[in-house]
């Protein structure tokens, strides 16, 4: 039975790291992943204040300029102590240009006096077939932990170093890429993807 993901997938992304991670998560699926990038296509707006909205607006802007299923992730940190923030501008939290390095460090200063330190990463993934696909396939994956008073780390990307699990006593950025790929919030989100791919594509019953 097909598992009805597409054999080439554009990803509406030029983040390298998220690439790596997409491309290992569906490779055993047997679909090839093609960075927008490589298209000369340039990232899209995201004016919008949800992950959702930002993301289906990647999936379309990508699928329209290639002519391929468009995969987008619209994904981020949201710091209980600071009302969800950085949330949908956790990329640019720091300012332009965008900087994990800085980001990181904006984030230790904004949670400098903070006794609650809860935090956790969303991802909403949105899967159009075509540009107008009045139907396209939503999955969300959030992965709780707390904020670390210092990085720890050299894995990932983003604010991995400051992202600690307590109940792995490590660092997202600690992780190995096998074991963070099972673990992440975008690897939650690609679980459902795939599952909602899997059931709609499903043989009828006789």
């Amino acid at each position: 039975m097909s598992t009805g993901v597409p054999a080439r997938l554009l990803l509406a992304s030029n983040n390298g790291g998220k690439l790596q991670e997409f491309a290992a998560m569906l490779a055993p699926l047997g679909c090839a992943v093609v960075p927008q990038g490589t298209l000369q296509i340039p990232e899209a707006d995201e004016p919008f204040d949800t992950f959702l909205e930002n993301a289906l607006a990647k999936a379309r802007h990508a699928s329209a300029l290639a002519g391929l299923p468009a995969l987008a992730d619209d994904s981020g940190l949201c710091v209980d102590a600071l009302a969800g923030a950085p949330g949908v501008h956790s990329a640019r939290y720091a300012g332009e240009p965008k900087s994990d390095t800085r980001n990181n460090m904006a984030l230790m200063h904004a949670l400098r006096d903070a006794d609650d330190r809860t935090a956790h990463f969303v991802c909403t993934l949105v899967l159009v077939m075509h540009p107008e696909d009045p139907d396209p396939l939503v999955a969300q994956g959030r992965w709780s932990g707390q904020i670390a008073t210092a990085p720890a780390g050299d894995g990932g990307f983003g604010y991995d170093p400051l992202f600690f699990l307590p109940s792995l006593a490590c660092t997202a950025a600690e992780l190995g890429a096998e074991r963070k790929n099972r673990l992440s919030h975008r690897a939650q989100a690609l679980r459902q993807l795939v599952e909602a791919l899997q059931a709609r594509h499903a043989a009828p019953l006789p």
